[in-house]
């Protein structure tokens, strides 16, 4: 009988929650005897692991199910299964359409793996998309090192918004923070295997309340009790509302030298309609006047953003709104979207945009980003700034790492970069990153 490692591979959709969710699931089956592979065709086993946020998100999944029934056929004794939030939503229809899954998972569950892989050598076709009693957290394995200096930490799960055209409350469920002490211990942990910047994950994040000592903490408390953490460097997270930018939180972005000065703070629409309309809960006024108490915190801080649109009932006017308040803004990066329904949420029952005339507004939308964030980066240009150097780049010599404002910076070293976090000279800005030289 073959010693060799089973072999597991992990198509990973979707946001950064899903990239953590993904390598928590390789740990925990890397107690099990798995090793990860990039090649579909010499795994043991498939893990998909979805997102539900994007346009026919469901039936991608089904394509790429699809795609996998050559292997399956070829190997019959290859286990393939569904994780996230499409798993969440469809579990019991995925197992009726695809008799080729062994198994689906939903978002909270998959500590549950190993114990579900084996149903499945007997026979089972289990589905676990029951949101657990028990936290998933302290029954995963201790996290390995990587060799990255950087990590996703989680803190928060869920969402109690209820946006008109979202999912992940009904995905995801109600809002549930870690307590403070157990990210304390998984960050220290991390850091100790080299670990100099983490991003803290939360659908809402900084609608974080954990319990901690003296009784319920913030993200702001959060955040300064990370950086008294010796060893790390630097902190981030991702993403949030603008109605729980508490005081605390905007003060640590200009006390707090280890936060970064980045922030994504999705808005979605400029036109107050619009955000009633999306059950937003903020105007456009406020939202603007919000960025002015955080760039009075932190002057230099880098801003993104979500955009929709075509949203439904979105009128010419509301467009030109939207784009006001990015103009507005200034924003230094942003992610935008035409508007497609999703099952089950309020949104999905309306009357939609024509989708010409939302798809020339969304053009509109992205070539506007698209500027500002040609602008911001032209800026930086003789700046010094922070990078962490992640990975060797594309051409001989070339290192690749992040700014402190989350942008792509390469620059060319003999001596090996990976890890290191140094000062650096802009010399130039290309179409999405920043060239410079050392310090």
């Amino acid at each position: 009988m073959s010693d060799a490692p089973k072999k597991l591979h992990i198509k990973t959709y979707g946001c950064q929650m899903n990239v953590y969710d993904s390598e928590r699931m390789a740990e925990a089956m890397g107690t099990e005897g798995y090793v990860l592979t990039d090649d579909p065709a010499e795994a043991d086993m498939v893990l998909l692991n979805t997102c539900h946020i994007r346009e026919k998100a469901a039936e991608k999944v089904y394509s790429d199910l699809g795609r996998l029934r050559p292997f399956k056929e070829a190997k019959p004794e290859l286990k393939i299964g569904v994780a996230g939030c499409v798993a969440q939503a469809e579990g019991e229809e995925i197992m009726r359409r695809m008799p080729l899954v062994d198994l689906v998972v939903g978002s909270q569950n998959y500590h549950r793996l190993p114990e579900m892989v084996a149903a499945t050598a007997r026979g089972e076709r289990p589905v676990d998309t029951e949101f657990p009693v028990e936290d998933k957290f302290e029954k995963l394995p201790e996290r390995p090192a990587t060799g990255r200096p950087t990590a996703f930490l989680t803190v928060q799960e869920g969402c109690d918004k209820f946006c008109a055209f979202c999912v992940v409350p009904y995905t995801r469920g109600a809002e549930v923070s870690r307590p403070v002490a157990r990210i304390l211990a998984e960050a220290g942990k991390l850091v100790a295997k080299g670990v100099k910047e983490i991003t803290l994950l939360g659908q809402n994040v900084n609608g974080y309340h954990g319990e901690g000592d003296g009784g319920v903490w913030g993200l702001g408390r959060l955040v300064r009790e990370l950086a008294r953490i010796e060893g790390l460097e630097r902190i981030r997270y991702t993403t949030s509302h603008p109605n729980d930018m508490a005081d605390d939180l905007i003060e640590a972005h200009g006390a707090e030298p280890k936060l970064m000065p980045y922030l994504h703070l999705p808005v979605q629409s400029g036109a107050d309609r619009i955000l009633k309309l999306m059950n937003r809960h903020h105007t456009a006024e406020a939202y603007l006047r919000l960025i002015e108490r955080i760039r009075a915190a932190r002057p230099d801080i880098l801003l993104s953003s979500d955009f929709i649109a075509g949203f439904p009932g979105e009128t010419e006017q509301d467009h030109r709104d939207t784009l006001a308040l990015i103009e507005e803004v200034g924003f230094g990066a942003a992610f935008s979207f035409k508007y497609s329904p999703r099952p089950g949420t309020p949104a999905a029952e309306r009357a939609g945009v024509d989708p010409e005339v939302a798809d020339r507004r969304l053009h509109e939308l992205q070539a506007l980003i698209t500027r500002l964030q040609h602008e911001s980066q032209a800026a930086m240009v003789g700046r010094e700034v922070g990078v962490l150097f992640e990975k060797p780049g594309r051409l001989p010599g070339q290192w690749v790492g992040k700014s402190d404002y989350l942008q792509a910076v390469h620059v060319t070293s003999e001596t090996p970069l990976q890890g290191a976090l140094a000062k650096v000279r802009i010399t130039a800005s290309g179409p999405n990153s920043l060239a410079g030289v050392l310090v």
